[in-house]
């Protein structure tokens, strides 16, 4: 008797060769290994044994040579190191910004609307009545005669101004934004990885910024004990270190970069999960890890309230559920007239992508 043999369906997999499939997981593992190639491929190794991802048509050393051939890593003929290449980087970037912008549009969660619709440079996908005051150009025809051929008939047509509709386009604003990223060592404290997920979102902001919105400035400062900025093709690289949180650098980095900016438009956004414990005098570092810090604390409110007065709002993305270090956070955001979200870290991107997003959109009338 000839029957049906019936498999588990995966759609992820659906269309994609053994190949494609394993370049999804490798540029997930390069995520979580800082880049390291060797170690991302020994944990394909580990999971090959232990989940079968390959089959006797096609194993691990095939998929190594693959990537070797279509450029996705170079190995070192001398020394036997083998780096991933920029089209790697580029490729954890894009899918770091498919992983999170994917599940931002379909979901509601941290939608934070605060702009109006007008006239501008994107099409809005909803359509509304036409009102007195509204252009030619605003009128969507299609729908308009659509509309015109339901309420009159087919055979008597004609339009009438209760057939219009109108669809909507927001103007697209020009920003420089600074992404300030906490390096500290409470990032990966009490067996929670915090700066993966971190990474993620400012590879997928850089991405976005890149692709979408290539008139706007995307810069990335990293901070320790001190600050420094970082290219957007280091940021698979990043890892954290044994520093403290001198937020007070970071925040001086990114004001001195957004001075040279020539967009009027300009905020910070920072993701953090720990109180600022740091400070540096000088040469000197002065540091301090048992509660808030009034010497510290003070100076991050004098830039949060410089900050508002050159107009740039600050975005804090607190990854921690402390009250009195939320207490703090609230106390400079007030002082800066900015924004703060107290964000778990699978919805860190939701959030951010959302903010950023209405954050570009401006009421044209």
């Amino acid at each position: 008797m000839i029957g049906h043999h019936f498999t588990k369906f995966d759609p992820r997999k659906e269309g994609k060769t053994k190949f494609e499939q394993l370049l999804d997981v490798f540029m997930q593992l390069l995520t979580y290994t800082n880049g390291d190639v060797s170690e991302a491929l020994d944990w394909m190794n580990q999971l090959d044994k232990e989940y079968e991802l390959t089959n006797n048509e096609y194993g691990m050393g095939d998929f190594i040579d693959e990537l070797k051939e279509k450029g996705y890593i170079q190995e070192n003929q001398v020394s036997g190191e083998i780096k991933i290449t920029s089209k790697t980087e580029q490729g954890i970037r894009k899918r770091s910004l498919e992983e999170i912008f994917g599940k931002l549009k379909k979901t509601k969660t941290g939608d934070h609307h605060t702009f109006k619709p007008g006239g501008g440079d994107e099409i809005n996908p909803e359509t509304r009545p036409f009102q007195f005051g509204d252009t030619l150009e605003q009128i969507d025809f299609t729908t308009s005669i659509r509309n015109a051929q339901i309420n009159h008939g087919i055979e008597s047509f004609n339009m009438q101004e209760d057939d219009l509709a109108i669809r909507e386009t927001d103007f697209k604003s020009q920003t420089s934004t600074v992404l300030m990223i906490d390096i500290s060592h409470s990032m990966i404290l009490y067996g929670e990885d915090r700066i993966t997920p971190a990474k993620k979102v400012a590879m997928a902001l850089s991405e976005l910024i890149t692709t979408k919105y290539p008139k706007d400035t995307l810069d990335i400062v990293v901070f320790g004990n001190d600050a420094w900025p970082v290219e957007i093709k280091d940021l698979p690289y990043l890892q954290v270190g044994p520093y403290h949180t001198n937020t007070v650098a970071g925040l001086e980095m990114a004001m001195d970069i957004l001075r040279r900016r020539k967009n009027p438009n300009k905020q910070i956004f920072m993701i953090t999960d720990g109180k600022p414990t740091c400070l540096k005098i000088g040469k000197r570092y002065y540091k301090n890890s048992f509660g808030l810090d009034r010497r510290i604390t003070n100076r991050c409110l004098n830039l949060a309230a410089q900050c508002k007065k050159l107009k740039v709002p600050i975005t804090t993305f607190m990854i921690a559920t402390d009250p009195y270090l939320q207490r703090f956070v609230q106390e400079f955001t007030e002082t800066n007239s900015g924004k703060a979200f107290f964000a778990s870290l699978d919805r860190l991107g939701a959030f951010i992508f959302r903010d950023f997003e209405n954050g570009k959109r401006k009421t044209v009338y």
